[in-house]
């Protein structure tokens, strides 16, 4: 993998070494939990500002909780700067390496960049976002939603997690300042391009046994909460045939929400419940309520909305067959984003210079970039995840897959710091 292979700053060795580190800062049990705007989070993003100050990189933290470190250039001085980073934040019981690679890369990255030889006539960025995965709150990508102007101080006070806490109060406690996220904005004339690494969470790059992915499209998501209200009763006072069952109409729309993914003419739809919660839960009362999520994902934005609106339909007849009340909330829509063409041409030269094969492909996960891209040219490198397994305990990538997938983003930030 060329003279890129001997940069101390990409040695797997050290690439894992700063990987566990930020695992550490954890939730007890398995996997990593560091949900968004905790405690947890801001401990990895003053983690990641301690390890930019060792290379004598300054940093700060916005009002949304991003935080950003540039390194000057050191060579006649081109406007528009050159950005890479990810987020710090995991979905509970999640991986190492969701987002947290991105961001290890990026100090890789600002590391190899501040003691190499070769020129950089733009200020390189190197960020770790806040809020990124919408496992609290229900929306993804936060923090770079903010920076992008997508989301507002009036969207955090709507956003609330499972104990109706609002995002902004949350924000609030972290010592952040919600009422004042317009200040985090980016200026697009500011910037050339934005790069982010990030581990596949699927199984193309394994199955073809190719080290390095380049996004060109990010999937659109729609995420809804539907409520299920029935009748709690006595289950052995209740005849079979009088029941308002909640948890058996949502058995059926669940199952649902799987046929109608399966049977997607195309393969880039998928439907997922993720949570599901019953009350009143005990084991002698039939149901009363359920409240369940459902996530549509699709690279088609038409696709994507008529897989929502279909699945919103489903519940709907159920509900109606068996005799309880529906809701179906909308809580996040996020189409699906092209990348630049630009940089994910440059990223694979940088791959092919650096003698590593890479993959095209679409992302069925969302990313900050997908945010970012809004405002400059944007694209995505990904490195493969063993069996594909992602928010899971199980998430895994070698060192020497890291350390690939560093080089090649630190090669393309150098070809993007070179071009007009």
């Amino acid at each position: 993998m060329s003279t890129l292979a001997t940069v101390p700053a990409l040695q797997p060795a050290r690439l894992e070494e700063t990987l566990r580190r930020f695992a550490a800062l954890s939730e007890p049990g398995p996997g990593v939990s560091r949900l968004a705007y905790t405690r947890l989070e801001r401990q990895a993003h003053d983690l990641f500002a301690s390890l930019l100050a060792d290379l004598g990189i300054a940093s700060y933290t916005d009002a949304a909780g991003n935080t950003i470190g540039e390194l000057a250039p050191d060579a006649e001085p081109r406007p528009g700067a050159i950005g890479t980073g990810s987020h710090l934040d995991s979905v509970p019981h999640g991986g190492a390496y969701d987002g947290t690679v991105g961001v290890v890369a990026a100090l890789a990255v600002a590391a190899a960049a501040s003691a190499g030889p070769r020129p950089r006539h733009r200020p390189w960025r190197f960020v770790a976002f806040a809020a990124e995965e919408g496992a609290r709150f229900g929306q993804a990508c936060n923090g770079s939603r903010i920076v992008a102007g997508l989301t507002g101080a009036a969207d955090l006070r709507q956003l609330t997690d499972r104990t109706g806490t609002t995002m902004a109060a949350a924000m609030t406690e972290c010592g952040l300042a919600p009422e004042r996220v317009e200040t985090a904005r980016w200026d697009p004339r500011d910037w050339r391009a934005f790069v982010e690494l990030h581990v596949e969470q699927g199984t193309v790059l394994e199955h073809r046994r190719v080290p390095v992915g380049v996004v060109d499209t990010v999937s659109g998501s729609t995420r809804l909460r539907v409520c299920l209200t029935g009748v709690a009763s006595h289950t052995g006072g209740t005849p079979m045939d009088n029941r308002r069952d909640a948890l058996a109409a949502a058995a059926e729309c669940v199952l649902d929400c799987e046929r109608l993914a399966v049977a997607a003419t195309d393969v880039n739809t998928r439907i997922t419940v993720g949570a599901l919660t019953v009350e009143p839960g005990a084991i002698t009362i039939i149901p009363g309520r359920v409240v369940f999520t459902v996530d549509v994902r699709e690279t088609d934005y038409g696709r994507q909305r008529a897989a929502a609106h279909a699945v919103g339909q489903r519940c709907r007849t159920v509900a109606a067959r068996r005799g309880v009340d529906v809701e179906v909330e909308e809580l996040a829509d996020t189409p699906p984003v092209s990348l630049s063409r630009e940089v994910a041409a440059v990223a694979h030269a940088a791959a092919t210079a650096l003698g590593l094969p890479a993959e095209v492909l679409a992302s069925g996960a969302s990313h900050d970039t997908q945010q970012i891209s809004r405002l400059m040219p944007a694209g995505i490198v990904f490195v493969p995840s063993r069996g594909g397994l992602s928010h899971s305990p199980g998430e895994f990538s070698t060192a020497d897959q890291v350390a690939a997938g560093a080089a090649v983003l630190l090669e393309t930030m150098y070809r993007l710091d070179a071009t007009a």
